[in-house]
C-alpha cells in the first residue's frame, strides 16, 4: 500500500509540474519576453527562462514516469480484472507517449533557438524579421507546439482523475462483477 501511495504521489506531482510549467511558460514567459526593450533581449530572456525550466521539466517527467510504472505494477490485477481499467490505462499510456514525443520535439526545436543566442524575437515564439531562417522556422513550430503539451498533459490530468474514481471500492466491485 505504501508503494502505491508513493507511486501515486510521484505520478501526480510529476504530471502537475509538467502540465503547470509548460502552461505557465506558454502563457506568461513567451509573451513576457516580448515586453523587453529590444528584439535581441526578447530572444535572450525567453532562452534563459526555457533553459532554466528544462531540467525541472525533465525531473517532473521522470517522476511522472516512475510513478506511472509503479501504479501499473501495483494495480496489475485491477488492470486485468476490472472492466474499464485496461482501456483507461491504454489511453493514459497513449497520451503520455504523445506528450513525451511533443515535449522531446519541442526541446529539440528549443535547442536550435537557444544555441543561436540572443536571436531577435517579438516574443519567445515569434521571430523578428531579422532572425535567421532556421531559428525563425523553429520558433514558428514552437509557437504552435507550446499549446499542445499543456493540452496533452491536461488531458492526462483528467484521465488520471477518472482513474482515481475507478479505485473507489464500489467501482472496483462493480467493475469486477461486470467482467
Amino acid at each position: 500500500m505504501a508503494r502505491n501511495t508513493l507511486s501515486r504521489s510521484l505520478h501526480d506531482l510529476g504530471l502537475s509540474a509538467w502540465f503547470g510549467g509548460t502552461l505557465a511558460n506558454a502563457v506568461a514567459l513567451n509573451a513576457a519576453a516580448g515586453e523587453t526593450s529590444n528584439a535581441k533581449d526578447a530572444g535572450r530572456v525567453a532562452n534563459a527562462g526555457w533553459d532554466r525550466w528544462t531540467p525541472v521539466n525533465a525531473a517532473a517527467i521522470g517522476a511522472h514516469l516512475v510513478g506511472s510504472v509503479g501504479q501499473l505494477i501495483s494495480n496489475r490485477r485491477r488492470v486485468a480484472e476490472q472492466q474499464g481499467v485496461a482501456g483507461m490505462s491504454a489511453l493514459k499510456t497513449t497520451l503520455t507517449a504523445a506528450a513525451l514525443g511533443v515535449t522531446a520535439y519541442s526541446r529539440a526545436l528549443g535547442k536550435v533557438v537557444s544555441d543561436a543566442g540572443a536571436t531577435p524575437s517579438r516574443s519567445g515564439t515569434k521571430p523578428s524579421r531579422r532572425a535567421k531562417a532556421e531559428v525563425a522556422e523553429a520558433q514558428a513550430k514552437l509557437d504552435q507546439l507550446q499549446w499542445v503539451i499543456p493540452a496533452l498533459t491536461g488531458a492526462l490530468v483528467v484521465v488520471s482523475s477518472y482513474a482515481g474514481e475507478q479505485q473507489r471500492p464500489s467501482e472496483v466491485a462493480r467493475g469486477l462483477a461486470q467482467r
